[in-house]
């Protein structure tokens, strides 16, 4: 057994063990109108400006705010810290005008001062969303003529910067500049601490078990019907212990479960299952910059190894799209007609005899507590086997593969993951996952190819749909001929939640993690 799996397993033992004691305390947190979700991935951090992923979302929908907001599904753009804005001509400057009326969880005001200094420390510690701002926002060029007017100056116009605006969470900035040490932006403090504006308060964090909010009842877009009091986020990794505790009551809400389950759960009394079209694909990131995997033919061969029907009929019980691209089949920009790759092991061999290279083993990372990343790693390493390749399949937490991202060099070959909503674009998904300027930000393939990098940047500057969707279009195609990535369904969004629990407004950009809008029966 890897180090890795013994701790997700005392992590399990450790939730287990709370939950031993818990009907007790779910009886209690029923009377006081407490929501508690079963997540599936720890919290490790809770910085609104490094935290950018689904398994860790809940902190950024439920402790902070942007200046706009992505609700409902398919997704729209509301004004949230903002009351409005405008462009200029040359779509290089935004003005925004914020609400008078927001106020942090100590009180203070929102200002433009505060918006100001939360894009600047995105940019310093270039984490998280940083890869949105870093060549568009030059440090020091944000302006805040007053109190309730902030003005991005974009170094050159952009088709996106609209659509990530939500992803500037603004922070107290009085507050977290009292906490910097040796000029680290407040990092340190504000990973166990926060100083948002949020619909709830953060009460208590334990990194190893979670954390707990109260509602805050001055939040400037008020409240409606009967809100939920306080959230409880609780890392829970074992899969049947999410099952069983929302069955039993126990949990309110819960996430990362395989089909089977779903079905599972859809037979209890206490338990309602809400579905939705998502945008979340499931794929096999190759790290194409290692020996042997930045062989075109070699990454063929293994993209024909995949039994994709017999995942996603066997499996998955066709809960799931066939995703033949790196784009969610809901959106633009993929060409029509694409259809990827099939199970073949007769091409893989093909392609393998073209490889010059020595083969070696390759590593798989599948994510703990995700059943479908292991069992996709156990189907995938017995395809290998019968072509001739051998795999080592190491599975860890997610805060774990998320940090080997960070550098090729710590990549695995091979992570069976999902790319989530963060935007609204087809560049959240081809052109993150594989331009070269988002190395070690967000991608997660570390392809480099120069046509595909002009292509993604004539795709960034052009404010014609048109001409975005041909671009993008023809970079789908190359990432697919180019085997970049193993593309291999598009997710549908089953909410299992207690039937105490209503109003949930899902999203594909919070995949139901925003919290505010939803109620709870006493």
């Amino acid at each position: 057994m890897t180090t890795s799996r013994r701790n997700a397993l005392k992590l399990g033992l450790l939730c287990l063990a709370l939950l031993a004691g818990g009907g007790t305390e779910s009886a209690s947190a029923q009377a006081r109108n407490k929501f508690v979700f079963a997540n599936s991935s720890a919290f490790d951090s809770l910085d609104p400006h490094t935290v950018f992923d689904q398994g860790r979302a809940a902190v950024r929908f439920n402790l902070y705010d942007g200046l706009y907001r992505f609700v409902d599904n398919p997704p729209k753009l509301i004004p949230w810290l903002a009351e409005s804005h405008t462009v200029s001509d040359d779509r290089k400057t935004y003005t925004f005008k914020l609400r008078p009326d927001a106020r942090f969880h100590d009180g203070t005001p929102v200002t433009s001062a505060d918006v100001a200094y939360s894009v600047e420390r995105i940019i310093a510690l270039r984490k998280g969303p940083a890869s949105f701002y870093l060549d568009l926002i030059k440090p020091g060029t944000t302006q805040t003529p007053d109190p309730h007017t902030v003005i991005f100056n974009l170094a050159t116009p952009s088709a996106l910067f609209l659509t990530t605006v939500p992803d500037i969470l603004v922070v107290n900035s009085t507050l977290v500049k009292s906490r910097e040490k040796d000029g680290d932006w407040g990092a340190g403090w504000l990973a166990r601490n926060e100083a948002g504006t949020g619909s709830y308060v953060l009460r208590r964090y334990e990194p190893a078990i979670g954390w707990t909010g109260q509602r805050f009842a001055e939040h400037f877009a008020g409240w409606a019907g009967q809100p939920i009091d306080e959230v409880e986020f609780r890392t829970v990794l074992e899969t049947n212990t999410r099952v069983l505790g929302l069955m039993r009551g126990d949990f309110d809400g819960a996430d990362g479960l395989p089909y089977d389950q779903i079905l599972r759960l859809k037979q209890s009394p206490n338990v309602q299952i809400l579905e939705q079209e998502s945008m979340r694909i499931f794929l096999l990131a190759l790290n194409n910059s290692k020996p042997l995997m930045n062989d075109v033919h070699f990454r063929r061969a293994l993209a024909y190894s995949f039994d994709y029907d017999g995942f996603i009929k066997n499996i998955m019980k066709d809960s799931v799209t066939r995703n033949p691209g790196p784009n969610p089949v809901t959106i633009w920009g993929s060409p029509a007609g694409l259809k990827g790759y099939s199970f073949d092991l007769a091409k893989a061999r093909e392609e393998l005899a073209q490889v010059k290279q020595p083969l070696r083993k390759i590593s798989i990372n599948s994510l703990a507590g995700y059943s479908e990343s292991e069992q996709a790693a156990v189907l995938f390493q017995g395809a290998l086997r019968q072509i001739g390749v051998e795999a080592d399949i190491d599975v860890t937490p997610w805060p774990v593969v998320a940090s080997r991202f960070a550098k090729a060099e710590t990549q695995a070959d091979v992570t069976p993951v999902w790319r989530s909503t963060f935007y609204v674009d087809p560049n959240n998904w081809v052109g993150e996952g594989f331009g070269t300027r988002y190395h070690g930000t967000r991608t997660m393939s570390y392809y480099s190819n120069p046509e595909f990098d002009q292509l993604l940047d004539r795709a960034l500057l052009t404010s014609d749909h048109e001409e975005r969707r041909m671009l993008y279009e023809k970079m789908t195609q190359i990432v697919s001929d180019d085997a970049a990535g193993i593309f291999i369904y598009n997710t549908r969004w089953y909410g299992p939640y207690s039937t105490r629990v209503s109003g949930i407004r899902f999203s594909p950009a919070s995949n139901g993690n925003d919290i505010r809008w939803a109620s709870i029966k006493r």
